[in-house]
């Protein structure tokens, strides 16, 4: 089934430069560059980035962060949480990441930022969320919810855009 993008439209160049300033800040990499087409458009509520036709990011309460999508083709490096096999199941039904369920966490992750969730054995993107502690807090195993979850394999954008 195809996505119906609603007031999709091209972005001029200042507005791709301020973007790509903000996803560098905010997302902690340079994942766009001149070359890029960029559009803007809608997917229901969701408001979305296109980056060369691939929906990439997703623009949330002024936020941007990335799709599944966009984590699968920009593989980020950093604000990655890893979870053990026990805890996918329960993750990819909109599960929030508790805290012994974590085997791995970046270290520069720091309360409210953006973080994307992985397995442990095959590292592929599982989820996005929100840190609800640092990364190191993460690693000590300290009970409790470690990751707020927006958006996981098989939500509402997920079934939405595949």
């Amino acid at each position: 089934m195809a996505v119906r993008i609603k007031n999709r439209h091209r972005l001029k160049d200042r507005e791709v430069k301020e973007f790509a300033a903000t996803i560098h800040k905010k997302l902690h990499g340079d994942f766009l560059n001149e070359k890029d087409t960029v559009d803007t458009g809608t997917i229901e509520e969701f408001t979305v980035l296109l980056v060369n036709d691939s929906i990439d990011f997703l623009i949330q309460d002024s936020n941007i962060l990335f799709t599944l999508q966009g984590l699968l083709k920009h593989r980020p490096s950093t604000h990655f949480v890893i979870v053990d096999m026990g805890a996918v199941g329960f993750i990819v039904k909109g599960a929030d990441v508790m805290a012994p369920g974590i085997t791995e966490a970046d270290q520069l992750i720091q309360k409210d930022d953006f973080v994307w969730i992985c397995d442990q054995k095959y590292r592929k993107p599982l989820a996005t969320g929100t840190a609800l502690m640092s990364g190191e807090e993460m690693k000590t195993k300290k009970p409790g919810k470690a990751v707020k979850t927006l958006q996981y394999v098989g939500d509402r954008f997920w079934m939405l855009t595949h």
